[in-house]
């Protein structure tokens, strides 16, 4: 009895008050999408006992912004005669904080990526309103939007939804969810939904971007009609790393960077030594 004990204790160990704060954020990753994190953490939430509760359990960063959104709304006193529309209001609410969670999580599963429009594949079915209990009829009733970057604290439904559409379905797909650090996640979203995933740019800057890529695809060009046939990892279709690494190099000047050391793959090698060392 006592090894067994004792054995527990061992198998048991990772699991310290020090890695609390670790473990949650797994969890948190967990709920919202099983598949990612490791699988040795996965078989471990999913044997975790649920005290006869068939029910799922919910994020608790979701709730937390849910109930601090509550304590900021002066106009939550109601008419105790309206608890019950009150209630059920609420139980959108929540619903509609999840929506805008799973959008976060697989909106990049429902972007439009192929240019062409041959690839077609049909959209994650938690990004759908019905999913959550929502219906059409729900479109136009004001909800809060949480930590979404809107502009506003509240808004429409259908506000709320056609941003979420637009910043993670269109032509970019923004992958980002796996990351632990809350604050890194909360940059990205910053960053994402202010512009809707799609930023401004002056004339002056989208001329050099154009005069980078021209630059990189007209290299790729000169070597295959140089050396035709010779094996050369080109950079095809990748262009836009050329510019990447420019605007790269430029902002780490900016922040006292000294040093910069580029280890990468075959593929693109030539035209980074050309445009971007040469």
């Amino acid at each position: 009895m006592q090894e067994s004990v004792m054995q527990r204790m061992w198998n048991s160990g990772y699991l310290s008050g020090g890695n609390a704060a670790y473990v949650e954020e797994l969890y948190e990753l967990y709920l919202h999408d099983p598949n990612a994190v490791p699988e040795e953490w996965r078989t471990y939430f999913q044997t975790l006992p649920n005290d006869g509760n068939s029910a799922n359990d919910v994020s608790h960063s979701t709730i937390r912004d849910h109930f601090v959104l509550l304590a900021k709304n002066q106009r939550r006193a109601q008419p105790v005669s309206a608890g019950s529309v009150s209630s059920e209001h609420e139980k959108k609410q929540v619903e509609v904080l999840r929506l805008i969670q799973a959008y976060r999580m697989r909106g990049h599963q429902a972007a439009q990526l192929d240019p062409l429009g041959l690839w077609q594949r049909p959209a994650p079915a938690d990004l759908s309103i019905n999913h959550y209990g929502l219906t059409n009829a729900d479109l136009d009733t004001t909800f809060r939007a949480g930590d979404l970057y809107i502009g506003k604290e509240e808004a429409s439904l259908r506000e709320i939804l056609e941003a979420l559409q637009q910043t993670y379905c269109r032509t970019i797909g923004a992958e980002f969810t796996h990351i632990v650090d809350s604050e890194q996640r909360h940059w990205f979203e910053q960053r994402l939904e202010s512009v809707r995933g799609r930023p401004t740019y002056s004339a002056e800057i989208k001329g050099h971007l154009l005069e980078r890529v021209t630059a990189a695809e007209g290299l790729e060009k000169y070597l295959g009609t140089k050396y035709p046939g010779t094996k050369r990892f080109g950079l095809e279709g990748g262009e836009s790393l050329i510019p990447l690494l420019d605007e790269l190099i430029q902002r780490s000047g900016n922040y006292g960077t000294k040093e910069i050391v580029i280890g990468m793959a075959h593929r693109g090698r030539l035209n980074v030594l050309v445009n971007t060392f040469g």
